[in-house]
């Protein structure tokens, strides 16, 4: 079976993190006993999915997708996921990668918020390739009829932006 790839995006700047107060990227910042990074590729390993990371500069959401997609031209899909996610389950990429079998886009869904990783089948590859700037995929997510996943992992929607963010998953992982 052709399994889908997943993208870890890890690209970005981490400006809205500085700007909190954060003395090193977020990627990098602790949480527990690893980086938030370790985290999120250590939940991606579990899954078994094949997986990218894209960790090059670019200037944009966008152009990072662009950049893995071109990368994976052999995936029968991607899952497009935010490196800073890093309560993310394994059962939740794994849940996302079976809903593509035969859907376009697949966003998973925790208690009326939407998550990551979106999903996209490889009929999605041409409007992937060409993305650019800052939106990310949301315009390819528009253009077709994405499912909505209800998903029982507040890690696809716990995502780190700020210090404030660190410390709510920090709770979060520790089950306070």
């Amino acid at each position: 079976m052709n399994l889908p790839t997943v993208i870890v995006l890890a690209s970005g700047r981490g400006e809205r993190y500085a700007a909190s107060g954060g003395t090193t990227h977020k990627l990098q910042a602790r949480l527990g006993d690893k980086s938030v990074l370790q985290h999120t590729l250590d939940a991606v390993r579990a899954s078994g999915l094949p997986w990218h990371l894209e960790d090059a500069g670019h200037p944009g959401m966008g152009d990072s997708i662009a950049a893995a997609v071109r990368a994976t031209p052999q995936a029968s899909g991607w899952l497009i996921l935010p490196g800073d996610l890093p309560l993310i389950q394994s059962d939740t990429l794994c849940a996302v990668a079976a809903a593509l079998s035969d859907r376009d886009v697949v966003v998973p869904v925790y208690r009326g918020q939407r998550g990551h990783p979106v999903g996209f089948s490889a009929r999605c590859g041409p409007e992937l390739l060409g993305l650019k700037g800052n939106q990310g995929a949301a315009p390819v997510v528009s253009a077709h009829a994405a499912i909505e996943l209800i998903v029982n992992d507040v890690g696809c929607v716990t995502d780190i932006d700020t210090v404030e963010d660190l410390q709510a998953a920090a709770r979060l992982l520790q089950g306070v």
